[in-house]
Formats: structure tokens, sequence, C-alpha cells
């Protein structure tokens, strides 16, 4: 027969979980910042290499718009 577990030992357990998550979710919405800035740098670099191609091209902005089909 299985032994009953004190309400003060469940407790205790259901803190100590309470406190991982909580550790947990601060982990993974740091992680998740580091990931936009990431992104947000990579999307910056993108613009500054088409903007420099586009300035070596010596092509005007209405050819580059009709080029892009837009």
């Amino acid at each position: 027969m299985a032994r009953t577990r004190s309400i003060s030992s469940i407790d205790t357990e259901i803190a100590k979980l309470q406190a991982e998550l909580t550790k947990a979710q601060e982990k993974c919405d740091s992680i998740a910042a580091r990931i936009l800035e990431l992104q947000n740098q990579k999307q910056l670099a993108e613009a500054k290499q088409v903007m420099d191609a586009f300035k070596r091209s010596g092509k005007s902005m209405q050819e580059l718009m009709n080029f892009l089909d837009v």
C-alpha cells in the first residue's frame, strides 16, 4: 500500500517546482529577446547590403522599383 504524503511536503514540492518554472520562463524570455535582437541586426545588415548594391548599380529609384515590380 502506498504511503500517504503530508500536505506540507506537497506544498514544499509545489513551491520548488513553481520556482523552477519561473526561472525557466525567465530564461525563455531572455532567449526570445536575444533572437529578436539578432533578427533585427540581420535585417539591418541585409538592408545595408541592398542599399550598397543599389548605389553601386548606378540605376535610378524608378528603375529599381520597376525591376522589383512594385
